[in-house]
């Protein structure tokens, strides 16, 4: 990932052309280690994520927040208190350094105008926010540093900001390419190309340093393998990206691979991956750090919300399968219960000829065709107790056999079940939808409730169905979870409205809502789309999806959550929409399909 000193230079271009001149309106911290910044301006509004996450530090316009806590933090509330209301006046970087300093002009308690400094420090585990007064003087950070964490800059309140050292590289906005080239080659003789890139020039990442040895050469030999020649190739790319970086030109791109999940990104072209990775070109830098880093975070969110709830599905869901496996095994052994009703039926037929003390009856089998059957016996009782004991075993086997069925079908309705409740956690972007899906299991005797069955009523009141809307104009809505499964096909949906589900997978509910008029192949293929894209499918190619009207669905009694049967419905084979696809049909920006 390229979030290097280059990409930062271009980054503050780009946010100083949109922010500069703009109010601090609101000031959040939905994290420890992030804030968002709301910017009032002429223009528009703008929200600003701060993050000195160890493992995905950035600044970036977003259009994704994360979700705010309910009672903002101390840290929270010192930073509106000195930002609130500042405008701010510029964005300072020093070279290529890995550090942004916004500059605002505030307003101090008794109302005089001070200059206040937020040094946002993008450096991996080192990354951090901070905030400077007039004199240079820490306020405070989101991480402290003291003399024990580092010897050489302590980050404590009161104490003097000095910027982080300076790397010891060379900087391609101070020396020409043919130096920077020529600094390159005198690294060790077995040191591969990007490597010495790396450790010879300052602001670029390890995946810009690939690409620079990739486009000079096809792909990353040692020093020792290489010429005078390549030495030129490589100063003629290391001048075209300094060109770029006086320039201004920025080409933003997000990387994603045949999955469709990101990979990487670059603010420039990257040609290294060849068929193993798609670029996309986005409108802005701040964009490609939003949309990749918000599905990263997404992932990690849920993982770190949910994961009791995913260990204890498994857990759940491992044990079913293994009572599953035992109870098949027991079926097995009382499927021989018909031999014992022949057995019973054939004594009571010879009971004039058999006598007790026998320990085996040898019979004729009227059952198949007359053949000699042999058939066990207990001295000790009469042949007509044999039989009555014979007829017992059988009519045991026999409710055996049924509640055996019973219980087979019930375990795999619960393994079924807890499939789709991992598919909804793996979809769940918020605390709310993680929060209903406790709450679900809860009602169904899995877990405890942590939180009151009121505050809880009241979160799952606030959170509404997802919804789309058609290329041609249609509304379509999506159940989030199990519970909104139901209350989606049971209770919003018309009779005449059209349920879509992907077939033989977890998946969401999709209703497209007909109002009454016939829905248009357009509309039924978005449906079928969403269906498909809102399910464990998701990432396959082509995914079948059935649909009915919602008035052949039918809900067993006792029967799961979400869970429902339909004897009446047509399949459509459809490609599962994108996220992209989806996050504009939710602002109504839908494409043909």
């Amino acid at each position: 990932m390229a979030l290097d000193g280059i990409y930062l230079r271009l980054l503050k271009n780009e946010l100083e052309s949109i922010l500069v001149g703009s109010r601090v309106e609101k000031i959040h911290q939905p994290t420890k280690n992030e804030f968002v910044f709301h910017f009032r301006s002429r223009t528009g509004a703008y929200k600003l994520l701060l993050s000195a996450s160890g493992s995905t530090p950035r600044v970036n316009i977003t259009e994704h927040p994360p979700e705010n806590p309910a009672n903002p933090p101390m840290l929270c509330m010192l930073f509106r208190k000195h930002l609130s209301g500042a405008i701010l006046k510029g964005i300072e970087q020093s070279g290529l350094e890995r550090a942004l300093l916004f500059r605002f002009d505030a307003v101090n308690e008794i109302g005089n105008r001070v200059l206040r400094t937020l040094a946002v420090e993008i450096m991996a585990a080192y990354s951090n926010i901070i905030l400077i007064d007039e004199e240079n003087r820490i306020i405070d950070s989101i991480k402290r540093v003291d003399s024990l964490k580092s010897s050489v800059r302590e980050i404590l309140p009161g104490r003097e900001y000095i910027s982080p050292p300076p790397q010891d590289k060379l900087s391609l906005l101070e020396i020409s390419a043919d130096e920077a080239a020529e600094a390159v080659f005198k690294n060790l003789p077995g040191t591969a190309l990007s490597s010495a890139i790396l450790k010879t020039i300052g602001g670029l990442s390890p995946l810009v340093c690939r690409e620079l040895a990739f486009l000079a050469t096809g792909s990353d030999p040692n020093l020792s393998e290489l010429n005078e020649n390549t030495k030129a190739t490589l100063a003629f790319f290391l001048d075209q990206l300094k060109l770029r970086i006086e320039k201004n030109m920025a080409e933003p791109y997000i990387y994603y691979d045949n999955h469709d999940s990101p990979v990487d990104f670059c603010f420039m072209p990257i040609s290294q991956y060849g068929n193993m990775a798609k670029g996309v070109k986005l409108n802005s830098l701040s964009q490609v750090l939003d949309e990749f880093y918000y599905e990263k975070d997404r992932i990690l969110r849920i993982n770190s919300r949910a994961s009791d709830l995913i260990k204890l599905i498994n857990k759940l869901s491992e044990r079913t399968a293994r009572k599953l496996e035992a109870q098949r095994e027991e079926l097995k052994q009382s499927e021989d219960r018909e031999i014992k009703k022949i057995y019973a039926e054939l004594i009571n037929a010879n009971l004039y000829r058999l006598k007790k003390g026998e320990s085996f009856y040898v019979l004729e089998n009227f059952y198949d065709e007359g053949k000699e059957i042999k058939i066990p016996a207990k001295p000790e009782l009469t042949p007509a107790e044999n039989a009555r004991l014979y007829y017992k075993e059988f009519r045991k086997a026999q409710t055996a056999e049924k509640i055996l069925r019973e219980q087979i079908e019930k375990g795999f309705e619960e393994i079924n079940y807890f499939e789709t409740v991992l598919d909804a956690l793996s979809r769940a972007p918020s605390d709310i939808e993680i929060d209903d899906i406790r709450r679900e299991l809860a009602e169904g005797g899995y877990i405890k409730e942590r939180r009151s069955r009121k505050d809880l009523d009241k979160k799952r009141a606030a959170l509404p169905f997802i919804e789309l809307k058609s290329p041609d104009g249609f509304k379509v809505l999506v159940g989030r979870n199990n519970t909104q499964n139901d209350r989606l096909s049971f209770r919003k949906a018309a009779k005449d409205d059209i349920w879509f589900h992907a077939q033989k997978v977890p998946g969401s509910h999709v209703i497209l809502v007909t109002e009454g008029k016939e829905p248009t192949k357009e509309a039924m293929e978005f449906a079928a789309a969403c269906a498909a894209a809102f399910s464990k499918a998701r990432n396959a190619t082509t995914v079948p999806v059935d649909y009915t009207e919602v008035k052949n669905l039918k809900k067993p009694p006792g029967a799961k959550p979400g869970y429902v049967i339909y004897h009446v419905y047509s399949t459509m084979m459809i490609k599962p929409l994108s996220d992209k696809e989806i996050e504009a049909a939710k602002a109504g920006e839908g494409k043909d399909f």
